[in-house]
């Protein structure tokens, strides 16, 4: 095997959504890809810059960082924390400007070193549950 899982999804999260590099999604990211997402299945490459285009327009500053990582053979999984500002309307909500912090975990697929498949598991209806509800109902949750 050419090419290290592990570094591959560091790799993702750091140049992908971190330093928003979009020439990156080409170089890890199969043509063919499937990804399963929270609410949905993203198709390629540019089904994927859709799908990141809409969520940084409600999130533009987040910043996902690495929590832990397993990986064995072509396949990895993570576990991750998303942290940033509710500042535009890409989920269809009004902008906040509440800080939002959530987790989630993602597995992946690689083969010849680009991943083929990947699922995300995080609570998107809760976010947009909270976003939505007065800021007085969301503090009373905690």
């Amino acid at each position: 095997m050419a090419y290290d899982a592990r570094a591959l999804v560091q790799r993702w999260f750091d140049e992908v959504w971190n330093k928003r590099r979009d020439e990156s999604i080409d170089e890890l990211m199969a043509s063919q890809s499937v990804g399963h997402v929270e609410g949905g299945t993203v198709d390629g490459q540019d089904g994927f810059r859709k799908m990141r285009a809409m969520f940084l327009s409600a999130i533009p500053d987040v910043r996902i960082d690495l929590e832990d990582i397993v990986a064995d053979g072509d396949r990895a999984a993570v576990r991750w924390r998303a942290r940033g500002t509710h500042s535009g309307e890409g989920f269809g909500i009004p902008p906040t400007d509440r800080p939002v912090d959530f987790t989630g975990s993602s597995w992946f697929h690689v083969r010849d070193g680009k991943f083929i498949e990947g699922w995300d598991t995080w609570n998107l209806h809760g976010l947009l549950g909270e976003l939505q509800a007065p800021p007085a109902e969301v503090k009373k949750l905690f």
